[in-house]
């Protein structure tokens, strides 16, 4: 059986290559998500665990969420430098520390723009840095970069740098350019030296540490010296070894790989699932043309349970062949990826390519065109011998009555209303409700799909007919001749398209909601804010501005650890006179004035939820001060919002609770509105910190919205893997339906059908194919849009579903663009039949 099997697939290797080529995609999809998330997690862990091995023991601190809650200084740095088997005791300051490019551009990530102390050892070097150019800092007005940022920005020792810290902002001259390692940088970010009392001045207070890292002498036991360590340590700080340091940052490292992975496999189960219908048709298509082959076999004596085998040894050679392949051309997919995604700074990773991706490739390419080919051999197989060997089995025609269509239509029913049903509901279960909905809605319109294609091609026909009067006619009569082939290629368009389409709205319509809620909200012409992960800005840094006449400004002055009538609160201290014409408040009840009278005005959300009503008195309580307060307005606002406060309060409620508020942002209204020479102004005013950001309304929403644009732009790459599976199974069934129609298509050339007519005809069943499965997709993809983005109106005020129809378009012409681009291989074999041999053909 096995030779016989062996034998078939040589004879059949043309028509079974899109077959294992299919396979091979999917399996490629699968090995390169694998490989190229083990080779992420790895170099992510290389990379935040490199260097702790030149770190015995590390003293920092215990954290608490006030803060570290102990100091280490310079007489804890000499005891543990004196304590025997103590080589060096290295003290390290570390804090935020932004660097601006020669043109006042920020360098780095905003997560980690890092500033650090050069802690030069006997030998006046500092094992932590390599300085490629220059040398470390030792002066006031002196500090050193780390190589990418300096090269990014062009600077060269010597150079005039601007750094912004928590403190304010400084000029500095570059003494050195060095290369450091995961515990110091990430990828990425940027990390400033300063000499050491400049550092701890900046960061902390003068002989201040963050942490202490302890060298040890060779040989040294570093339990045991961990032990005398802690003996000369001062309360609530910590020892652990530079060991367990690196597992721990590696464990922290691992984690957003692990999401990546999990992310690329779905679409890889989306690329193999589409890889499905495709290797199903070619099966179904060559098990029909050989139905008077397996009908003679056994007629010979072979049996039912032996031709079956024959056939399923055939699939899972196919897959074999193409799992081989699949997993050496994923391993050049994941290279590609680590190309496109790695950011540009980071070291070159090497590939891991483990047994265990090597195996679950080869079983899923193996397994996936068995699974495939199962339906079309049992079909085959019960086909009586002598029946089979009078004539091939005609295809089945799709009727409204047959069970598969009654469970289809069943299916798609209960599927629609499952998600209609998660969509009108509320509740953390809701979008779970619309997943299973979903599901059941995508099989059963499968299911249905071969039902429809006869009143959507009999719809369209009359435009074909009306372009071109023969060939329209011809190919609308070759795409139903058979609704199950056509069915099962269109499906894999419309899976595709149903997730490329459901993406599209959730992100037009997130992206809009972003957009209208910053411009909305925000009446003022720029905000003031700090980069994420820097400088904490106070009410001194708004009183920066008054440097700036004519212009009307407001600190957002955030406070915490508030009970306000029982409830856990914050309250944004603003500037009553300003705030109403820089930051919208569509006001419900009350009014805005009463802030100026002491009161405070709440939001909806916060209100309904806790049952006030205007001018409602509450105690309010924060540490060791309490008193009284009285709700003068509420006002609707967006629970995400990132501007709009949840309570706001007068800046002098605020500062009589807390004399330390943190300013989240300063809103900043020009007198002539917003310009190049104003932004300009209000840079100067606020001594062109690099820390500190300066945008505008259209700045704002662009990095609002960009994320989103970015998560759209990776997900739609890798649904072109499922996309281009889908256009191989429009070409495959087009070439193997060009096999069975040699006959007919010489006959119509005999009569006088020319090679372009036929090239025409085979590219409008195509487009016929392409349209089916793009219509049913699109139209689907509309409806999970629509449910999905019903789940976020409860959390989300002002979430509407917005129809993106130019992204929508686009995708309908590159799906239609893909099955023209399908068709031209079997266009072009279809015109060059030989009219005598085909006509001449049984």
């Amino acid at each position: 059986m096995f030779r016989t099997a062996l034998r078939n697939v040589l004879a059949h290797k043309a028509r079974l290559l899109m077959t294992a080529f299919a396979v091979m995609l999917g399996v490629t999809f699968v090995t390169g998500s694998l490989v190229y998330g083990d080779s992420l997690k790895q170099a992510a862990v290389d990379r935040a665990s490199a260097g702790y091995d030149r770190i015995s023991l590390n003293v920092a601190p215990d954290t608490t969420p006030d803060g570290p809650s102990a100091t280490l200084d310079d007489r804890t740095r000499t005891k543990l430098a004196e304590l025997p088997g103590v080589t060096a005791a290295a003290g390290r300051v570390s804090g935020f520390a932004a660097v601006a490019d020669p043109e006042g551009r920020l360098l780095g990530n905003g997560e980690f723009r890092q500033g650090g102390n050069f802690a030069p050892n006997a030998r006046g070097t500092d094992p932590a840095y390599r300085f490629t150019h220059g040398s470390g800092p030792t002066g006031d007005q002196t500090i050193a970069l780390d190589e990418a940022s300096a090269a990014k920005a062009g600077y060269r020792v010597g150079d005039t740098v601007r750094v912004g810290t928590n403190t304010g902002a400084d000029s500095y001259r570059l003494t050195g350019v060095f290369r450091t390692d995961g515990s110091k940088l990430s990828a990425g970010g940027s990390l400033t030296l300063f000499s050491n009392a400049v550092a701890q001045r900046l960061f902390l207070q003068p002989g201040q540490y963050t942490h202490i890292e302890i060298t040890a002498d060779p040989g040294a036991d570093v339990i045991r010296l961990g032990s005398r360590v802690e003996s000369v340590l001062p309360k609530d700080t910590s020892v652990i070894t530079g060991a367990q340091l690196a597992r721990l940052q590696a464990n922290l490292a691992s984690g957003d790989s692990d999401t990546m992975s999990q992310i690329m496999l779905g679409f890889a189960a989306v690329a193999l699932f589409v890889a499905t219908f495709l290797i199903s048709n070619t099966f179904t298509m060559l098990v029909s043309r050989r139905t008077r082959e397996l009908a003679l076999m056994r007629a010979v004596g072979a049996s039912r349970r032996q031709v079956r085998r024959i056939l399923l040894t055939e699939s899972v050679l196919v897959g074999l062949i193409a799992s081989v392949a699949g997993v050496m051309a994923g391993a050049g997919v994941a290279s590609l990826l680590q190309t496109l995604f790695s950011p540009a700074d980071a070291p070159p990773a090497p590939l891991v390519l483990t047994p265990v991706t090597v195996i679950i490739a080869m079983v899923v390419g193996t397994a996936l065109p068995v699974i495939a080919a199962w339906l079309p051999v049992r079909r085959a197989m019960a086909i009586p011998p002598v029946a089979a060997l009078g004539a091939a089995e005609p295809p089945a025609p799709a009727s409204a009555g047959s069970l598969r269509n009654r469970l289809s239509a069943a299916l798609l029913l209960l599927g629609i209303a499952t998600v209609v049903y998660g969509a009108l509901t509320t509740g953390t279960d809701a979008r779970t409700v619309i997943g299973l909905g979903a599901g059941l809605t995508l099989i059963g319109a499968i299911g249905l799909i071969p039902l429809l294609s006869r009143p959507f091609v009999a719809l369209v026909r009359p435009l074909l007919v009306r372009r071109s009067p023969v060939h329209g006619d011809l190919a609308a009569r070759n795409t139903v001749r058979d609704p199950r082939r056509t069915g099962a290629t269109a499906a894999a368009l419309a899976i595709a398209l149903t997730l490329a389409s459901g993406l599209s709205v959730l992100g037009a319509s997130a992206s809009q909601y972003l957009e209208r809620a910053t411009t909305h909200a925000l009446t003022a012409d720029y905000v003031v804010k700090a980069p994420s992960g820097g400088q904490r800005m106070t009410p001194a840094t708004a009183g920066l501005l008054k440097r700036l006449p004519d212009a009307a400004y407001s600190p957002l002055n955030q406070s915490t650890q508030y009970e306000l009538g029982g409830t856990t609160s914050v309250l944004t201290g603003v500037d009553t006179a300003t705030i109403g014409t820089l930051l919208r408040y569509d006001v419900i009840e009350g009014s805005l004035d009463s802030l100026a009278a002491g009161q405070i005005a709440v939001a909806d959300f916060k209100a309904r939820a806790a049952g006030w009503k205007v001018g409602q008195s509450l105690p309010l309580k924060r540490l060791d001060k309490s008193g009284d307060v009285t709700i003068g307005a509420i006002y609707k606002a967006d629970e995400q919002s990132d501007l709009t406060p949840s309570i706001t309060a007068p800046d002098a409620l605020v500062a009589r609770y807390d004399s330390a508020p943190s300013t989240h942002a300063i809103l900043v209204a020009t007198k002539g509105g917003p310009s190049r020479a104003a932004l300009a102004d209000v840079t100067r005013a606020l001594g062109d910190n690099p820390a500190l950001a300066v945008l505008d309304k259209e700045t704002i929403a662009a990095e609002d919205t960009s994320g989103i644009g970015d998560q759209l732009n990776v997900f739609y790459a890798l649904l072109s893997m499922a996309l281009a599976i889908a256009a191989l199974g429009v070409a495959n069934t087009l070439a193997m339906s060009v096999l069975e129609r040699r006959k007919e298509i010489g006959t119509l050339r005999a009569i006088g059908l020319d090679r372009a007519g036929v090239t025409r005809m085979i590219r409008l069943e195509a487009l016929l194919v392409g349209a089916l499965g793009t219509a049913l997709g699109t139209v689907l993809g509309i409806f999970m849009g629509w449910a999905l983005g019903r789940t976020f109106q409860e959390s989300v005020a002002g979430y509407t579903l917005v129809l993106p129809w130019g992204r929508l378009a686009l995708g309908v012409l590159i799906a239609l663009a893909g099955a023209l681009l399908a068709s031209l291989w079997p266009a072009r074999r279809a015109a060059r039949v030989d009219i005598p041999t085909a006509t001449a053909a049984q």
